[in-house]
């Protein structure tokens, strides 16, 4: 492994109450990025959720939607998708995508980070199974194909941790299991990863 294995929770789709605290006390216990993905939104919520988060953390966020508020807030980067396919003019943050199988990835090498996904049965996504073999996984990482750029997303829990580093994935996306008990996730993840 060549770099630090990245830790990135990924927000729940609706808003929360206590969100900003919870967005606070991830990025200021260990996880690397925090990803606001939100796509019913209106840039005016996510604005409210980003005054809310102190400015410190901002650099470790990444947006998914209304990219003009990047700038505005100095967020560390985007995340290219369906609904925003392109980044914007002159934008010069860190840009990732997601990619659901290895085919994709050859697409997507000019992007800072990826997410392959789903590596496991989904927690958050009813009926959303693993898409890939453990062997599969191996073959591309002895080919060169996955490299420490992806991001393993779908399912992961801290005690996939090991295996993901054997894989050859330069970090683990968390979702569902981020959110069903914050304090604890983070304790997992802390052990998991020596911090």
């Amino acid at each position: 492994m060549t770099s630090k294995f990245r830790i990135i929770v990924i927000t729940q789709e609706e808003f929360a109450e206590n969100e900003a605290e919870l967005c606070t006390f991830f990025l200021r216990n260990g996880v690397d990025a925090l990803h606001i993905r939100k796509p019913h939104s209106t840039a005016e919520n996510v604005e409210n959720l980003l005054k809310k988060i102190p400015a410190d953390c901002h650099s470790h966020i990444v947006l998914h939607d209304h990219f003009g508020l990047a700038a505005q807030y100095h967020v560390g980067g985007i995340h290219l998708n369906n609904r925003n396919p392109h980044a914007p003019a002159n934008y010069s943050g860190t840009i990732s995508y997601s990619c659901h199988s290895l085919t994709e990835i050859a697409e997507n090498k000019q992007k800072d980070y990826c997410f392959l996904s789903p590596i496991y049965d989904s927690i958050s996504k009813v009926g959303y199974k693993s898409n890939f073999e453990k062997k599969e996984l191996h073959e591309a990482k002895q080919s060169g194909i996955l490299t420490d750029k992806y991001i393993a997303l779908g399912g992961v829990t801290p005690k996939h941790i090991p295996e993901l580093i054997e894989t050859g994935f330069g970090g683990a996306a968390f979702l569902g299991y981020a959110w069903r008990n914050p304090e604890l996730f983070i304790k997992e993840i802390q052990i998991c990863c020596n911090l």
